[in-house]
C-alpha cells in the first residue's frame, strides 16, 4: 500500500470522529491549565468534604478519651484554668496509667490560683517552703504543677510554630523534660483542617518538632515496643508496615502546597462526638468511670465556645452556622493520633493519592468519555443525547468513591468538567455545522442523507459506491384516471394527505425517502445508512404503510373523494449509491438494475398487496406471513424470480393486514365485455370478448376463449344496455378458475359509474342470496 493510499485510509477512519479528536485534547489542555492555577482546588476539596460525609460512620476508637473544658467548666472555674486545678486534673488522669496525656493547653506562662496570693503574703522563710521552685519564690500552684510535669514522662505539651509573630512558646519545664510537641494544623483555602503534620521543621537547618497527635501515638505504640522509621527509599514515614505519604507540592487538589514539614490528609472517623469524652468537672467532681483512662491516650483541651479553639473540618456544613459545625481543636488531634494508631494497629486505610500524570489520564478519559458520548448520541432525542452523560457522571463519581473507601482520593470534578465541556462543545460544533448543512445541501433530501455526507471526507464528490440494500416501491392504483377526472387543486389535496401518512410511516422505521414521484414513492433501507436488520424494517414499514391507507381512506370519504389503494414491492440487491447530477444541483439516489427490477415487482402488485421477492424473504430473520407465492419473469430478467405476497410480520414488529374477503355471487345474467392486454405501459390494439360471471367488492371471474396469463393487466369496456355512464375499468388477472377458461380478476381501478354499477349489482345478489 502507498504512502498516499495509507493516509488516505487512515483519514477516512479519522473524518467521522474529528470533533472529537479535536475537542478532546483542547479540553484535557484547558482543565489541565485552569487546576494547575489552583481555579479548581477549592471545588475538588469540597467534593472530597462530601466523600468523608457519605462514608459509613466508623465506631469510636476505645483507645482515645478526650477531657474537655466546656462552657459550664469555665464559669465554674474560671478561665483560663488555674495551675492548681490542671494540676489536680493530670494528678487525677495519671494516677489511671494512661499510657500517653496530651495537654492542648499553651501553659508558657503561670497562671495563679487564689491560694497564690496568701502565698505571696507569707514571710519569705526558706525552711518553710516545700519546693525547689517556692523557694525561688515561685507561686505553689504553679510548683505542684511542674512538679506534676516532672513526675509524668508522658505528659505532652504543646507549641505554636508556625504562627511567625504569633508563635506561642511551650512550658518552660516541659520544655526542659523534651515533652512538648506543635499543634499546628495548616488550614486549607477555605479554612477547613484537611491536612496534619506528622513532624515541622520551620527552618532548614531548625529543630523538628513532632505534631501532637504523631508524639502520643508514638507514646502509645512505644509501650508495645513498635517505633516509627524511614521508609527504605529514606523519604516517607513508615511504623511497622504502614507507609505515611506524604501530601506534596501538588498533590490532588493542592496546588504549590509547601506548608513545611511532612503533612498527610486526615482521615476522619466521622463528626463531632467520634471518641469518649467527658467534662473538667466530671473528672474533678468523681462523676467519670476511671477505666476511661486506664492504657489509654487521653486528651485534654478547651471545647468552650467561647475559647475559639474550634475548626472547620469536611464534616463542617454551612448550612449548620459557622461556629455550631465546628469541631474542637482537642478532638481535630484525637482524630490524627487515632488515625496512625488505626493505621498501625488495625490496617486501616490511609488517604493517598495519585501520580500527577495519571490525574492528567483521568482528566483526558473524562473529555474522551464526554466527546465520545456526545459524537455517538449527537443526532438522537435530547433525553439520549443528556442521560449518557448524567450516567457518566454518575459513574465517575461512583468509581471516585469507591476508590475513596479503598483509601485513594483521585480527581472527580476535573474529569466531570471535562466530560460535560467537551460535550458542551461538540453540541456547539453540531448545532453550527447543522446550521450550515442546510444552507448548503439544502438539494439533499432527508437528515439522514445530510448527516452521512458529514461523516464522509469525500462527501461532496460526485460518484457512488457500490452496497446491498432493501428497495421498497410504492404506488396507488388507478389514481391517474382519479386524477383526470378532478381539479388540480384536489389532487394536490389527495397527494398531500397520502404522501403525509406515508411519510410517517416511512421515517418511524428509519427509511431514506429517495423520492416522490407523482404517487409513487421510492424508499431506501440500507442507504445512506446500513443497519443488519435493513429487510426486517422494509417489511414491517411496508404492512405500517398498508395499514396507514385506512386512515387516508377515512379522510378521503370526510371529503366525497373516492378511496385509494396502493401496491407495494420490494427486493434486496447490489446497486450503486452516491451523488448524481452536477456540481450545480446535485441528488443524492440510488442507480441499478435491482432498483428498475423493484419497480417491475410493484407493479405485479394489486391495492392493498405487498410482494417481496425470494431473495429478500431469505434475509429475513424474524418470521413472516405470506398469501401465496408465484414465479414471474419481468423484463429485464433472464430467470423467473419467486415473488411472495406478505399479509403479516412477527417479531417485535408484530404487524398483519386485514384479510379481504371474497364473498363472490353469481351474475344472472353475465355481463358481456371487451378487453385488452395491458403490456408496459402500451394498451394492446387487439381486444377480446368475455363475460362476467361472479363478482364481489373487488374481484370477479371473466369466461374469455381467450388464454391469460396471470398478474396480466387488463382494460376493459362493458358492454351493457342499462348503464349509460362510464363503462371502462381496470383490472388483473389473479388466477386461473376451477371451470375451463375461468379466470378471477382483481379491480384495479373503477370510475364512479362502474363502481355505482358493480355495487348496485353485488348488493342485489347479495340479497337474493
Amino acid at each position: 500500500m502507498s504512502d498516499r493510499s495509507a493516509l488516505k485510509t487512515l483519514k477516512q477512519k479519522l473524518w467521522p470522529w474529528r470533533a472529537v479528536i479535536t475537542s478532546v485534547p483542547s479540553l484535557t489542555i484547558l482543565i489541565l491549565l485552569i487546576r494547575s492555577l489552583g481555579g479548581l482546588q477549592g471545588f475538588e476539596l469540597r467534593m472530597l468534604d462530601y466523600f468523608f460525609r457519605w462514608r459509613p460512620l466508623e465506631a469510636r476508637d476505645q483507645r482515645i478519651t478526650i477531657v474537655g473544658i466546656s462552657e459550664p467548666d469555665l464559669q465554674k472555674y474560671g478561665y483560663p484554668i488555674n495551675d492548681d486545678i490542671l494540676a489536680t486534673l493530670l494528678e487525677t488522669v495519671a494516677a489511671e496509667e494512661p499510657r500517653a496525656i496530651g495537654l492542648d493547653i499553651y501553659r508558657d506562662l503561670p497562671v495563679p490560683s487564689p491560694n497564690d496570693q496568701r502565698f505571696q503574703d507569707r514571710p519569705n522563710n526558706p525552711d518553710q517552703l516545700n519546693s525547689q521552685e517556692e523557694q525561688a519564690g515561685i507561686a505553689p500552684s504553679y510548683a505542684r504543677l511542674s512538679d506534676v510535669f516532672r513526675k509524668n514522662s508522658n505528659i505532652i505539651g504543646i507549641t505554636k510554630v508556625t504562627g511567625g509573630t504569633e508563635s506561642v512558646a511551650p512550658s518552660p519545664v516541659l520544655a526542659e523534660l523534651g515533652q512538648t510537641s506543635a499543634n499546628d494544623i495548616p488550614p486549607d483555602i477555605d479554612d477547613r483542617q484537611r491536612r496534619a503534620f506528622l513532624y515541622l521543621k520551620p527552618e532548614e537547618d531548625g529543630e523538628t518538632y513532632f505534631g501532637l497527635g504523631f508524639k502520643l501515638a508514638m507514646l502509645y505504640l512505644d509501650r508495645s515496643g513498635i517505633v516509627p522509621r524511614m521508609s527504605d527509599n529514606n523519604k516517607w514515614v513508615q511504623i511497622e508496615e504502614t507507609i505515611f505519604y506524604p501530601i506534596e507540592k501538588n498533590s490532588g487538589s493542592y496546588v504549590n502546597n509547601d506548608s513545611g514539614g511532612y503533612p498527610i490528609l486526615i482521615n476522619y472517623r466521622g463528626p463531632s462526638g467520634s471518641f469518649d469524652q467527658v467534662t473538667l468537672d466530671e473528672v474533678l467532681t468523681g462523676q467519670v468511670d476511671r477505666s476511661l483512662f486506664r492504657d489509654r491516650v487521653v486528651l485534654i483541651g478547651s471545647t468552650a465556645e467561647s475559647v475559639k479553639d474550634a475548626f472547620s473540618t469536611p464534616f463542617t456544613s454551612l448550612s449548620q452556622g459557622t461556629d455550631k459545625a465546628r469541631v474542637p481543636g482537642v478532638e481535630i488531634h484525637a482524630h490524627i493520633t487515632s488515625q496512625i494508631l488505626s493505621a498501625t494497629l488495625d490496617g486501616r486505610k490511609n488517604i493517598r493519592t495519585i501520580p500527577d500524570f495519571v490525574e492528567a489520564l483521568i482528566i483526558l478519559g473524562g473529555a474522551s468519555i464526554g466527546g465520545i458520548l456526545s459524537w455517538y448520541w449527537r443526532y438522537s432525542t435530547p433525553f439520549w443525547r443528556i442521560m449518557p452523560h448524567i450516567l457518566g457522571v454518575v459513574a465517575s463519581g461512583g468509581v471516585a468513591y469507591g476508590c475513596f473507601l479503598a483509601g485513594w482520593w483521585i480527581p472527580i470534578v476535573p474529569p466531570v468538567i471535562a466530560q460535560l465541556g467537551t460535550a458542551i462543545a461538540i453540541t456547539a460544533y453540531v448545532a453550527r455545522s447543522a446550521a450550515d448543512i442546510r444552507q448548503t445541501f439544502s438539494r439533499y433530501l432527508t437528515d439522514e442523507v445530510v448527516e452521512t455526507l458529514l461523516e464522509t471526507p469525500d462527501g461532496l464528490n460526485m460518484g457512488g459506491e457500490r452496497r446491498r440494500i432493501t428497495i421498497l416501491t410504492s404506488d396507488l392504483r388507478g389514481f391517474t384516471g382519479i386524477s383526470e377526472r378532478l381539479p388540480p387543486e384536489q389532487v394536490i389535496g389527495i397527494l398531500n394527505i397520502y404522501l403525509e401518512a406515508m411519510a410517517t410511516a416511512i421515517v418511524s422505521h428509519q427509511g431514506t425517502i429517495d423520492e416522490f414521484m407523482g404517487d409513487g414513492i421510492l424508499v431506501l433501507f440500507g442507504a445512506p445508512t446500513q443497519r443488519k436488520d435493513d429487510p426486517e424494517r422494509a417489511v414491517a414499514c411496508a404492512i405500517a404503510m398498508q395499514k396507514a391507507m385506512i386512515g387516508v381512506n377515512q379522510q378521503m370519504a370526510d371529503r366525497n373523494l373516492p378511496s385509494l389503494e396502493m401496491g407495494i414491492g420490494i427486493h434486496t440487491g447490489e446497486v450503486v449509491v452516491g451523488n448524481i447530477g452536477s456540481t450545480q444541483r446535485t441528488k443524492y439516489g440510488v442507480v441499478g438494475s435491482q432498483v428498475n427490477l423493484t419497480y417491475r415487482i410493484e407493479g405485479y402488485t394489486v391495492g392493498g398487496q405487498i410482494l417481496i421477492t425470494d431473495v429478500t424473504k431469505n434475509e429475513l430473520t424474524i418470521p413472516i406471513e405470506t398469501d401465496g407465492k408465484q414465479q414471474v419473469s419481468p423484463k429485464g430478467v433472464i430467470e423467473p424470480i419467486l415473488i411472495h405476497s406478505v399479509t403479516g410480520i412477527g417479531g417485535q414488529y408484530n404487524l398483519r393486514l386485514e384479510s379481504e374477503r371474497e364473498d363472490l355471487y353469481a351474475i344472472d345474467p353475465p355481463i358481456d365485455l371487451d378487453f385488452a392486454e395491458i403490456k408496459g405501459k402500451d394498451i394492446s390494439p387487439d381486444r377480446y370478448a368475455g363475460k362476467l360471471i361472479c363478482l364481489s367488492e373487488k374481484y370477479v371471474d371473466l369466461v374469455t376463449e381467450r388464454s391469460l396469463s396471470t398478474l396480466t393487466n387488463l382494460q376493459c369496456h362493458l358492454r351493457v344496455n342499462d348503464h349509460d355512464g362510464d363503462t371502462e375499468f381496470y383490472a388483473k388477472v389473479m388466477k386461473a378458475g376451477t371451470e375451463p377458461n375461468t379466470f378471477r380478476l382483481r379491480l384495479t381501478s373503477l370510475p364512479i359509474d362502474v363502481r355505482t354499477y358493480f355495487s348496485t349489482l353485488y348488493d342485489a345478489n347479495a340479497d337474493d342470496a
